[in-house]
């Protein structure tokens, strides 16, 4: 269930399982044509593309540092499909998801990760902290942590919630330079005592390249679907260059992260 950050498959949805109606932007369980089940982000939802592409590029640079992150696929919707669909609100979202979307394989069996029952090592809550300040993720709170247990291990899960600069991209290069004062309400940063030393090790595998390669997935027709006037190849060098800006200026959120753990502590 693994694959590089230079590929990913392409499925084809046949078949809508059950929406998962604890998401605002109702993604949905849905069955491919490789007989494997999905959960699936609509580009028709609330946050539209952008959501699509917070979770493609933030959740591939995590899979890329090593972390456990189910799948990501593209994933076609078919003009017929969900015709026969008796609830309009979804019936609205598949006519407005037609073409490619983004979708996550499912995890069945997987439980929702709880602080008081799996404590993960004090290197593995660094790790998730630093990402997350990184991709300025919101929602990996003690209220939704978005986090599974599948297998005895930790996965992680749902990042269309990080990036979220790309909602106003008029002061990206701005916001790439700011810390992420939202780590605060990490429900790992009690933990994250190895910040200095993950910051080491993790920009050393986030080279240029890499992250280039990993914006490179993001189909053409998303990045036209902005508010902008912004060209798609301009999009995309917004993206490596509010990556690399962070990457290259990590100091910023890792002493906030750091001051917000102390008053913490």
């Amino acid at each position: 269930m693994t694959q590089s950050s230079s590929e990913l498959r392409t499925v084809n949805v046949t078949r809508y399982v059950t929406p998962l109606r604890e998401g605002g932007s109702l993604p949905a369980i849905v069955e491919a044509d490789d007989q494997f089940l999905y959960v699936l982000k609509f580009r028709g939802a609330g946050q539209g593309a952008k959501a699509l592409i917070a979770e493609l590029i933030s959740g591939e640079i995590a899979r890329t540092l090593g972390f456990r992150v189910p799948e990501i696929v593209f994933a076609n919707l078919d003009k017929a499909f969900g015709r026969a669909e008796p609830d309009e609100e979804i019936q609205d979202l598949l006519r407005a998801s037609e073409g490619l979307n983004l979708a996550l394989h499912y995890l069945s069996g997987a439980i929702t990760f709880d602080l008081l029952v799996n404590k993960p090592e004090a290197k593995l809550a660094s790790q998730i902290v630093w990402l997350d300040c990184l991709i300025t993720n919101v929602d990996r709170t003690a209220r939704n942590t978005n986090m599974l247990i599948w297998n005895k291990q930790l996965w992680l899960i749902d990042h269309g919630a990080s990036l979220y600069f790309h909602h106003s991209t008029q002061n990206w290069e701005e916001q790439s330079m700011k810390p992420f004062l939202q780590v605060k309400d990490h429900v790992l940063l009690g933990l994250a005592s190895e910040l200095e030393t993950v910051d080491l090790q993790f920009k050393a595998i986030l080279t240029p390249d890499r992250i280039a390669s990993i914006v490179s997935l993001i189909p053409e027709d998303w990045l036209t679907l902005n508010d902008g006037e912004e060209a798609p190849s301009e999009l995309r060098k917004m993206y490596v260059h509010f990556l690399n800006k962070r990457l290259a200026n990590s100091f910023l959120f890792l002493n906030e992260a750091q001051h917000a753990r102390k008053a913490l502590i």
